[in-house]
């Protein structure tokens, strides 16, 4: 046959010469066709009616066809060819056939093909997508046409810039690449889906790449400045493979070192506790990540402590990001939009945190229309509810989940269990909204408490809540702001009311509130610039005890409040070298100002700090600075690019913190308190140094990596032995300023396709601190390097994942450590005739390594398109070995032995069972 397989999609491409011609006359078809192949049927009918037939003939290679005809239509005689078959047909302007598999076409060019806007954002028109079968159409028609962007005679370069956005919802893709081959152009869309690229005027093929999207591309004629909207079609995995294929070489050609990005999609995958999806327990698979152990969310990150890390959420400061005892995450999985963990080379544009940067971002919300999304387990239960408030302008998205796990804690056989209450809930929303072309607004509310009980009268109550205000303004295609507000608090109070005489209260709580100007300036292709500038007041009450009822003579202690300003100016800017080098350089200025009312105790240069030692007291009025630090945080990253499949990189940072976490255990504690830098505390200081080299395979899906670290800490907090951390009016009398380093090197492989997919990670680490104080009293282990409580040197984490089809597939997580360091009882000694007990050095022994497997399987519901709700079932066995991972080790005195006994969190495997559901 002459006409050979033809695309599908280059039909449209034909399409555009039809303009000015008519429909031939046409001709009917007759004749028997007894058992012929479809191939040979068109054949035939070609030669009888001069009709032209595309198709693809893999496509149709085991269709046949038995029909006998007398004059009839070609129409006609398709319609009874292919009436039992899987495929659909159209005949356009010019006898031609198209025949397709399961999708239909429509060869009409839109009304205003030929007429396209010469500048503005410009967006394809076509009715309201229902359905895949418009939407592929809606796609290829954007992929056919050419826009033609800006009023022509402009010189020298232009930039193109708008949003790409997900079709069905109107929600931004983060993250997504957009680039030209020719010349080798390319950005990615940030936070707000937002890209800007500058190019020379011309023609261009514009390649479009995301996670979760499916590939596309766009056709320009770039004649001036100009905005292009571009919409997307959300990728649905097959049973073929899973590709991952947005910035897929971005470990490769990224300036970035020490960045880890999740999506909710991925997250997904890895089995947790109790069934349901936990950003935090993810985030601990990655290499360089790791928690003191079981039950708790506290992260420490290349050997940093837990206060080191800067969690933000929509960018406002978490606090305690746990709920129920830190077995799960504050945050709800299903409103969620992806995480971005900074171990390295932090952006200019965070500070206040010497280790990392946690920054969850939510979703926008549908658009389009309404929708909602929920689960049902067996201790939590979820709910998420969004839609468009003006359609493809405005969208909300509110998410609540609340706990239920006192059921189970009265069905354990432990007394002090069934006498134990447990309880939380969290409700998040969000509001998005475009003024226009230029303005955008964004708001995040934020609110959870948690509850609970241990086998006696005393209850625990905690609070975070969380609220941001966004406004964005594009000066132009080059120039855009964004003015955030925010604020931040925690709260807990620990009561107890058994007893009349002795009812008491104890609380704390922490406000934050911010404001900030951030700015991204792209120059040219070969520059990306960002500045700004923020401020944020801190407001602590560090800690009440007070009478709880009439009867209560308990006497009151309230320690009096601190405040403080921390401001920062920082600008940074990436520049593209050479196509294999590309530097970024950084500067933050950041200024810390502790505030009055306080007083400021004085001590005695050389001496211990003792309330003895104190020598004069200086009264500062309100709103007065007590005390000044500040300083520059430098940032330099490298990018080589050996060639298209490695690079090496290498990045300098330095961090200043202001804020201490003070605790006494080695996990977080909803009892913890923050305390502000002041004439006595000083800020802690890091400077890391990294290196490393990335290497993909198998056409980029394959990523490996290795990184190696060198950190030193300067000034963090740590304790006297003893040290007494709750209401104590003196607490720097209690603790040191420390010194610390820590090093090691991280191994990552990440398979990004296949039924078969996953990542593994080894980190070898080392977490060392120095109290070398200036009296003998002071020190710790004689002024020599221990290892801090986090010291974990070995570290292994397996994350696969197996589809055996659209609806099943399994997971497995695995993870070993080495067990972390504890001080232990020695001796038993007197001294006055009073039994002492001897201790090692701190941190001179381990507990046992720990190892655990859990194991998960997801069952998704039928794929029709048109269903009341789509649903799915997870169901997951965490710690299926059943091992007793110890997570503390304590000692008793028995009959005048000392013994040591272990405490392990999940002694057993813990099965569960969700059931997810989406309309």
């Amino acid at each position: 046959m002459k006409h050979a397989y033809r695309a599908y999609f280059t039909f449209l491409f034909l399409l555009m010469g039809l303009s000015g011609h008519g429909q031939q006359t046409e001709k009917k078809v007759s004749g028997s066709f007894n058992n012929l192949v479809f191939e040979q049927f068109a054949s035939q009918v070609e030669a009888q009616t001069g009709f032209r037939f595309f198709f693809d003939p893999k496509a149709v290679d085991s269709l046949y066809v038995t029909l006998q005809v007398q004059d009839q239509p070609v129409r006609a005689v398709l319609e009874l060819a292919l009436q039992n078959a899987p495929f659909r047909f159209v005949i356009d302007d010019e006898n031609r056939v198209f025949v397709t598999s399961g999708v239909g076409i429509n060869p009409a060019l839109p009304g205003e093909f030929y007429q396209p806007k010469p500048d503005g954002p410009v967006t394809p028109q076509i009715e309201e997508p229902v359905g895949p079968v418009v939407r592929s159409r809606y796609i290829s028609v954007s992929e056919a046409k050419l826009y033609e962007i800006g009023v022509p005679g402009s010189s020298g370069r232009v930039t193109l810039a708008g949003h790409i956005r997900e079709l069905k919802s109107g929600e931004p893709v983060i993250g997504a690449s957009i680039y030209s081959e020719s010349p080798n152009v390319g950005a990615s869309t940030d936070q707000f889906g937002y890209y800007s690229l500058t190019l020379p005027p011309g023609r261009y093929d514009l390649k479009i790449r995301g996670v979760g999207i499916k590939n596309t591309k766009r056709q320009v004629e770039l004649r001036g400045n100009g905005k292009l909207e571009i919409e997307v079609e959300e990728d649905i995995i097959t049973l073929k493979e899973v590709v991952i294929e947005a910035e897929k070489d971005k470990n490769i050609s990224g300036m970035q070192m020490g960045l880890e990005k999740l999506d909710i999609k991925t997250m997904r995958q890895v089995p947790t506790a109790f069934g349901e999806t936990d950003v935090l327990r993810v985030i601990m698979t990655l290499p360089g990540v790791k928690t003191v152990g079981e039950g708790t969310t506290g992260l420490n990150v290349r050997g940093g402590a837990t206060d080191q890390n800067l969690i933000l959420f929509n960018d406002a400061t978490i606090y305690n990001p746990s709920h129920l005892f830190g077995f799960f995450s504050a945050f709800n999985p299903d409103i969620l939009q992806g995480v971005e963990l900074y171990k390295s080379s932090i952006p200019a544009k965070y500070g206040g945190r010497l280790s990392s940067v946690l920054d969850i971002s939510t979703r926008e919300g549908n658009k389009k229309k309404f929708s909602g999304s929920g689960g049902i387990g067996p201790l939590t239960s979820r709910l998420t509810l969004e839609g468009p408030l003006v359609k493809d302008k405005s969208a909300f998205i509110i998410s609540g989940r609340a706990n239920y796990s006192d059921w189970l804690l009265r069905r354990l056989s432990d007394k002090n269990f069934r006498q134990s209450a447990a309880s939380f809930y969290d409700v998040t929303a969000h509001f998005s909204h475009e003024i226009n072309e230029k303005n955008s607004v964004y708001a995040t509310g934020y609110f959870s408490t948690d509850k609970f009980r241990l086998a006696s009268d005393t209850t625990y109550r905690y609070t975070n809540q969380a609220a941001t205000l966004k406004w964005r303004h594009s000066f132009n295609n080059q120039l855009y702001g964004v003015l955030t507000g925010t604020f931040s608090h925690y709260d807990y109070d620990i009561s107890s009311s058994s007893n009349r005489v002795s009812a008491s209260q104890l609380k704390y709580a922490i406000n934050q509130g911010g404001l900030r100007a951030d700015f991204s300036y792209f120059p040219n292709s070969r520059h990306t610039v960002d500045f700004g500038a923020t401020s944020q007041l801190y407001n602590i009450a560090p800690g009440s005890f007070t009478p709880l009822g009439e009867a209560s003579l308990v006497q009151p202690n309230v320690l009096p409040q601190e405040r403080a300003l921390e401001s920062a100016l920082y600008a940074s800017d990436r520049f593209d070298i050479t196509p294999r080098l590309s530097l970024s350089v950084g500067l933050r200025y950041s200024l810390f100002q502790a505030l009055g009312p306080r007083d400021v105790y004085q001590y005695a240069p050389g001496e211990s700090r003792t309330e003895a030692s104190i020598i004069d007291t200086v009264r500062v009025g309100a709103n007065k600075v007590l005390a000044k630090y500040h300083g520059p945080e430098y940032r330099v990253s490298m990018r080589y690019s050996l060639n298209e499949k490695s690079s090496m990189k290498a990045s300098y940072t330095r961090t200043r913190q202001y804020i201490h976490q003070l605790t006494n255990t080695a996990s977080v504690s909803p009892a913890d308190v923050w305390k502000l830098s002041d004439a006595n505390v000083r800020p802690q200081i890091g400077d890391q140094l990294s290196v490393g080299y990335y290497r993909n395979f198998k056409d980029n899906t394959i990523e490996a990596s290795v990184e190696t670290y060198y950190k030193t800490l300067r000034d963090f907090v740590d304790y006297k032995s003893g040290a007494t951390l709750v209401l104590n009016r003196l607490i720097e009398t209690d603790i040191i300023n420390a010194e610390g380093k820590a090093y090691g090197v991280e191994f990552f492989v990440k398979k990004l396709t296949g039924k078969l997919n996953g990542w593994v990670g080894y980190t070898y680490s080392r977490s060392l601190v120095q109290v070398n104080a200036a009296t003998t009293a002071e020190m710790i282990n004689g002024g020599r390097y221990y290892p801090t409580n986090f010291d974990k040197p070995h570290d292994v984490t397996l994350v696969g994942n197996y589809r055996f089809s659209r609806r099943f597939s399994t997971s497995l997580n695995f993870t070993y450590s080495t067990g972390r360091p504890i001080t232990l009882p020695l001796a038993k000694f007197y001294a006055g005739n009073s039994l002492r007990v001897f201790y090692s050095d701190r941190n001179a022994y381990r507990v046992p390594d720990y190892v655990r497997a859990d194991f998960g399987v997801n069952i998704e519901g039928g794929h029709r398109v048109k269903k009341l709700a789509h649903s799915s079932w997870t169901l997951g066995v965490y710690n299926i070995l059943g091992r007793r991972n110890p997570y503390s080790i304590y000692f008793k005195s028995v009959n005048g032995q000392i013994k040591g006994y272990q405490l392990a969190v999940f002694g057993s495997p813990i099965p569960s069972v969700t059931y997810n559901f989406k309309f």
